[in-house]
């Protein structure tokens, strides 16, 4: 079943046949429904190899034109990567893979004064530029441009409330690999400090294993309530330390703060393993002692493009239906917070002392 005798019964062009069927923009959708149903009805089948084929060489053919991807900014800064070692890292993902694919990569701040989506929307078409990736935005609640729905767009992270296909760090698992490697090395009661921006942006998946782990793995509902934390203060951390008594604390919480928790340990007069086992689960471990979990940077930037690739190559325009969300692990850091527990070792108390201030002071 060739494309021609779908174009005779629809009373149109091959070529239009053939543009409808890869759901190109340029056919209205009333077209493109109607020429699907006819295929239908013919028993039509793509041939795969072929499909593949052709679409290799309209893409070599239309490099020149086309091998750009905008990186659309929805940040007060127009390139928030050159602020921030976390976003430089993903930005320097999408890079090294678009380089190695064909593409480069041209900055677009939807903030810029002046710039409305409207005339983003004009700039993209002028250049030919399909594909957008994003970094999400700092406003978890925000939505992507209606105006801006007719391209294919990738997006890192759980922010932008609008369906969109998305690389995303597994917060939920990650959490689980955390807890499942502390309770091996013999540790029993796990504690879990968690930032509230942290527990925003991951849709509260780190709150949900740490209770769903403590139900399925210790039989029971966890023994010691979360912590949620704004900011790391001395106080708050050291009366959770000294009322429950934990063993292991995972510390969730952004890469800046981890210099300020490991003051507090110490002032606390805490010997990290020895009085305490520590997991950080964070953007970034480099420069610390501690053991935990590191996002994956890099990989979350070549996933971004290769998502991006393969939904311009299947034709996959506009706001989708059903958005494609891969998950990528943390890298596993071996610090030297952590140490295999004896089976029957006392834990020693953790006391808060009052300093003369009345502050929270190490025991």
């Amino acid at each position: 079943m060739s494309t021609r005798r779908i174009a005779a019964e629809a009373g149109l062009s091959p070529s239009t046949v053939s543009l409808a069927l890869r759901n190109s923009p340029k056919i209205p959708a009333a077209t493109k429904q109607r020429i699907r149903k006819i295929a239908q009805r013919l028993g039509y089948r793509p041939d795969g190899k072929l499909t593949e084929l052709m679409s290799h060489l309209r893409l070599t053919r239309t490099r020149p034109r086309e091998a750009c991807f905008g990186v659309v900014s929805l940040y007060p800064d127009a390139r928030p990567w050159t602020r921030s070692l976390h976003l430089s890292r993903i930005y320097a993902g999408m890079v090294a893979r678009a380089e190695a694919l064909g593409y480069r990569l041209e900055p677009f701040w939807l903030r810029e004064p002046g710039m409305t989506p409207r005339r983003m929307r004009g700039i993209l078409d002028a250049r030919g530029i399909e594909g957008l990736l994003c970094f999400g935005s700092r406003e978890f609640s925000d939505e992507w441009p209606a105006e801006l729905d007719r391209s294919a767009v990738v997006t890192q992270g759980l922010s932008i409330q609008t369906p969109l296909h998305r690389i995303v760090s597994h917060d939920y698992h990650d959490l689980w690999r955390a807890l499942d490697r502390v309770h091996a090395l013999g540790y029993r009661r796990p504690g879990l400090i968690l930032g509230d921006y942290e527990e925003i942006r991951s849709a509260h998946a780190y709150l949900s294993g740490y209770l769903g782990w403590s139900h399925l793995v210790l039989g029971s509902p966890a023994a010691i309530p979360v912590l949620h934390l704004d900011r790391v203060e001395e106080p708050p951390v050291a009366a959770w330390l000294a009322q429950h008594r934990p063993d292991v604390v995972i510390f969730v919480h952004h890469y800046d703060a981890l210099p300020g928790f490991e003051t507090l340990l110490k002032r606390q007069r805490l010997r990290l393993p020895e009085d305490l086992g520590v997991v950080v689960i964070s953007q970034n471990l480099a420069g610390t002692h501690f053991s935990g979990l590191q996002e994956n940077q890099p990989l979350i930037g070549a996933w971004a493009v290769e998502l991006l690739v393969s939904r311009i190559m299947n034709r996959d325009f506009g706001l989708p239906a059903h958005p494609r969300i891969e998950l990528v692990e943390r890298q596993w850091i071996e610090g030297r917070t952590l140490r295999a527990q004896p089976a029957a070792r006392a834990r020693p108390s953790v006391t808060v002392r009052k300093n003369a201030a009345g502050k929270s002071g190490g025991a």
